[in-house]
């Protein structure tokens, strides 16, 4: 499989039926998808004792890294074949505190996809669906020569 040749929504399918290794961010941050479709993403995500900050809570970062993750891979759905894109602007909103050792369901979805922007809403929530936190995106895609 080249990637290069592959729309956004069959990379990011080959990712989630592990046909490309996972990226390093992956590891660095715990996450997964669990459901992948034409403008939207799930993940799973995990914070644990790595993610601390200096006063020993979940660093913000975690929840910045999962829904820049979901926010970018929405975009990647909808993306055609050799075209690829870099996040222009991330906001984030935290609701409450990150839990540690607890399974989070990060949702990203593309809300408006034009000629050079796509802009993505994200969502992090606990599996009783409270929300942690939440991000809008906006992703140029790059066109390859």
């Amino acid at each position: 499989m080249n990637p290069l040749e592959m729309t956004g929504l069959e990379i990011m399918q080959a990712f989630y039926q592990g046909l490309f290794p996972a990226p390093g961010i992956a590891k660095t941050v715990p996450m997964q998808p669990v459901e992948v479709e034409h403008g939207r993403i799930v993940f799973s995500a995990i914070a644990d004792e790595r993610h601390t900050n200096p006063l020993g809570g979940v660093h913000g970062g975690f929840a910045a890294t999962v829904l820049d993750s979901v926010t970018g891979c929405a975009t990647h759905t909808v993306l055609a074949a050799g075209e690829g894109y870099g996040t222009t602007d991330l906001n984030i909103k935290m609701c409450r505190p990150m839990p540690f050792n607890k399974k989070l369901i990060a949702e990203g979805k593309v809300i408006n996809a034009g000629k050079n922007l796509v802009i993505s809403e994200g969502y992090l929530r606990d599996e009783e669906g409270k929300l942690y936190a939440h991000a809008t995106a906006t992703n140029m895609i790059i066109r390859r020569p």
